[in-house]
């Protein structure tokens, strides 16, 4: 009887994860090491995944706990009062198409942290309701209502209407504002 370890699978979903984590960062070396924690956290307790059951979601889980975690401990540390880190962080787009990519960026950057969540869950990471529901520890409903008032607000905040065209920079964008899954991503 063979059994395959389910270690064999964590490479499967770095992308996903390195994905996830920059929407929640806003910052590739902190999603970096995000990704990084999770996968140690992941690889020490895998002895507590159950076989049989979605890794992506059990991964997705730890890496949005990681986050949280690290979020109440950044509040008790010192800021960057000079701005020195933050002039360095920032990059202006190159071409139009990285105007719209930024300006969908900030508007999903002003969302508040749990509809941006379920967002990112629901219509960028292909996560189901009930999925994001459970990784989040909250309702269905919660999550659909979450997920309902995010596109609303990004699409008012875009200047998109229900019936115009979104003329966006890539499947990935439209399926996080359509409700509708239209990408693969």
């Amino acid at each position: 009887m063979s059994h395959s370890d389910p270690r064999d699978e964590l490479v499967d979903h770095l992308p996903a994860m390195r994905a996830f984590a920059i929407s929640l960062t806003r910052n590739g070396a902190v999603a970096d090491d995000m990704v990084q924690d999770t996968l140690v956290k992941a690889w020490t307790n895998i002895d507590k995944f159950q076989a049989g059951t979605n890794m992506r979601a059990w991964l997705f889980t730890i890496l949005r706990n990681t986050y949280y975690s690290s979020r109440r401990k950044s509040k008790r540390e010192v800021a960057d009062v000079d701005g020195t880190f933050t002039e360095n962080v920032a990059e202006k787009p190159a071409h139009d198409g990285h105007m719209q990519m930024a300006d969908f960026r900030k508007a999903l950057d002003t969302l508040p942290d749990e509809q941006r969540e379920a967002l990112l869950l629901v219509g960028a990471s292909g996560f189901s309701y009930e999925e994001a529901a459970q990784m989040c520890g909250v309702a269905i409903g919660t999550i659909k209502s979450r997920t309902n008032r995010a596109r609303a607000q990004l699409a008012d905040m875009l200047g998109h209407s229900e019936d115009g065209a979104m003329e966006l920079t890539d499947d990935a964008t439209m399926s996080v504002l359509s409700a509708s899954k239209v990408s693969s991503f």
